[in-house]
């Protein structure tokens, strides 16, 4: 078996952080790093680097992603954008965007405000909502100047997500920014939004869009299997014409269900939410569990009947590859090193 893992968010972003790095039983990871051969790229958004292994530099991840969600391909012809709810508030002076997984936003409630803008923006497009956390916004055909201005829509939610997003809003073009300042003004006055805020809970007060475009689709063939979660990981396996899967629980499933030989992509993203909340708990947590599911499996397995082993891990500090074949497992005067000391290296940029 030729694997390939992509782990977003693999490094801490905080090296220096001994309460989240030095509490973690990780002897399968440091084994296997140590034995790998390593390099990195510059850093790229997860959504980006996950479309780059499928061999797509401009992907239209909008598309992309709802060919993911429980849609027909039918349904996703024309121009399509992600159109996700988010809270946008000011913190010291700056604008920090929060996404529906920062906050609670029952489907029912997305429903109802979609509905609301889909009547009010009719002329512009249509939304549709797959769950209450991912909208997709489908342009009409006749707004052609709309649809060119969301080539220079802002970066995945993934990017942004807890953090500063000033800059990224100036960017937007004028048309853009014209629309959503409307349907901010429009969602300030909902009476859902008018709830919420007496209840003490964050409004949505706008929308995040990104990935525009008509269906990419990537050349087949470069794996022979995705086992995802994602919706853009199945949705860009469905592109391609290969096989999507659910997650399995760890390496020993994905071993049962996959045929030897196969090279399968294994997404595993359970450190990208932690990170973009900033749960230092929740990712040492997740950390672990991907170490008792798949790096010490993989420690033993490497060989046979995992021949090769390709880890991928965007992070801030870049999108970082650690490539092992079975012969590796023999150079035993590689010594391991803590995950604290490696992250440190890395930070500074030095291996």
């Amino acid at each position: 078996m030729r694997l390939t893992l992509l782990v977003p968010e693999l490094i801490w972003p905080e090296p220096t952080d001994q309460n989240t790095l030095g509490k973690l039983s990780r002897p399968g990871f440091e084994w296997l790093a140590a034995r790998a051969a390593y390099r990195r790229q510059p850093a790229a958004a997860f959504e980006i680097a996950l479309a780059r292994q499928f061999g797509l530099a401009t992907p239209s991840l909008g598309a992309l992603r709802l060919l993911g969600e429980d849609v027909s391909a039918g349904a996703v012809e024309g121009h399509w954008l992600c159109a996700d709810p988010v809270h946008l508030r000011f913190h010291h002076e700056r604008i920090v965007l929060a996404d529906a997984g920062a906050f609670d936003l029952a489907e029912d409630e997305a429903r109802e405000i979609a509905a609301a803008l889909n009547a009010e923006f009719a002329d512009i497009g249509q939304l549709h909502v797959a769950t209450a956390r991912r909208w997709y916004l489908r342009l009409n055909p006749a707004g052609s100047a709309f649809a060119g201005a969301s080539g220079h829509v802002a970066p995945p939610l993934s990017a942004v997500a807890g953090r500063r997003v000033d800059s990224e809003i100036s960017e937007h073009d004028a048309t853009l920014t014209r629309w959503l300042n409307e349907v901010q003004m429009f969602l300030h006055g909902h009476p859902l939004n008018t709830r919420r805020e007496q209840a003490g809970q964050p409004v949505l007060n706008s929308l995040w869009l990104w990935g525009g475009g008509h269906l990419t689709r990537p050349s087949p063939g470069q794996f022979s299997a995705v086992w995802s979660n994602h919706p853009l990981a199945t949705g860009l396996a469905r592109a391609a014409g290969t096989p999507a899967h659910p997650l399995p629980a760890g390496l020993a499933g994905l071993l049962q269900l996959a045929s030897s030989g196969s090279a399968p992509l294994v997404v595993l993203d359970t450190l990208l939410p932690p990170v973009l909340y900033e749960d230092s708990d929740g990712w040492r947590q997740a950390w672990q569990q991907l170490e008792t599911s798949w790096f010490a499996p993989l420690r033993r397995s490497l060989g046979r009947p995992v021949r090769e082993l390709n880890i991928v891990a965007p992070t801030i500090y870049g999108e970082l590859h650690w490539s092992l074949r079975g012969i590796d497992r023999w150079k035993f005067w590689r010594r391991s090193r803590p995950l604290a000391a490696l992250a440190g290296e890395i930070a500074e940029g030095k291996p």
